[in-house]
């Protein structure tokens, strides 16, 4: 492996991309939208600067990183040894791309999608040579989160999954072999710190802001609020929705009509300055 190509310049598709450079890869940036490869850019730099201030970085380091990194809004520029995809998560989009990319790339490329809870037999039915596509799950914030799923689909090559847990040790992550079902592993479990997060709220139990404070004080990172902020109510009510329909509309998936009307609003975190908080 030589060459990484990352499909989606939002937050997400950024950190996996900043981690693929450090860690030595040729990588490939690839954004339908001129403005978001910008937008990501100066976000790597910032960070790999700062990494660099703080001594976290050796000196030259930054520079050197973002002399690995190509940004494109060419289809024809995205060839690679391992093409994953971090865009919308709706399979069709997904799908659409990988089948564009494999009349690009060689046979052998190995496509991963990063999806967060679609089923990934479904998407490597659609695409030319099905046992060279598997999940790569990273979560968020992809530099500084060291868990990655690996998800192989019933025909996914057992070489590309070695391959792939390869590149994420790479990379400096540990990665878990997880079947392919609605949500993995951390998704599913995860669903219902957002969702009886916003019940709470919902109830008028305690404000957002406390809530968050309470969950930090016993031990978790960042409070759901602000980590639904920082993921994108947009991209939190996809995966919610998609596991509501996988499992058959079980009740304790139900999205939440607090993250419902937030998206309905535009107001989908921080990076369109106003999610549960305000960013402005």
């Amino acid at each position: 492996m030589q060459t990484i190509a990352v499909c989606g310049a939002g937050t997400m598709g950024a950190g996996i991309a900043q981690v693929a450079a450090a860690s030595g890869f040729n990588t490939v940036l690839f954004d339908v939208q001129p403005a978001m490869l910008d937008k990501a850019r100066q976000q790597i730099s910032s960070q790999l600067s700062t990494l660099e201030q703080k001594g976290k970085l050796k000196e030259g380091m930054a520079s050197q990183i973002m002399q690995r990194l190509h940004f494109t809004a060419v289809t024809g520029d995205v060839t690679a040894d391992v093409i994953i995809e971090a865009i919308v998560e709706k399979i069709d989009i997904k799908t659409a791309l990988f089948r564009e990319l494999a009349a690009v790339n060689s046979e052998q490329t190995i496509f991963a999608s990063n999806t967060s809870s679609l089923s990934i037999s479904s998407i490597a039915a659609q695409v030319p040579h099905p046992e060279r596509v598997a999940g790569m799950h990273f979560f968020n914030p992809a530099p500084a989160m060291k868990l990655v799923e690996i998800v192989s689909s019933e025909k996914t090559a057992d070489s590309v999954a070695r391959l792939l847990h390869a590149l994420a040790a790479r990379m400096g992550k540990t990665s878990v072999q997880v079947r392919d079902t609605p949500g993995f592993i951390v998704n599913r479990v995860a669903r219902h710190y957002y969702l009886e997060a916003m019940q709470v709220a919902a109830e008028g139990i305690a404000p957002y802001k406390t809530i968050d404070r309470l969950l930090e004080s016993a031990g978790f990172r960042m409070g759901p609020f602000a980590l639904m902020d920082l993921i994108g109510n947009d991209v939190n009510l996809a995966v919610t929705q998609s596991l509501y329909n996988a499992f058959a509309k079980a009740p304790r998936f139900t999205p939440s009509p607090l993250q419902i009307a937030c998206v309905q609003a535009g107001d989908l975190g921080k990076k369109t300055g106003k999610g549960f908080y305000n960013y402005l």
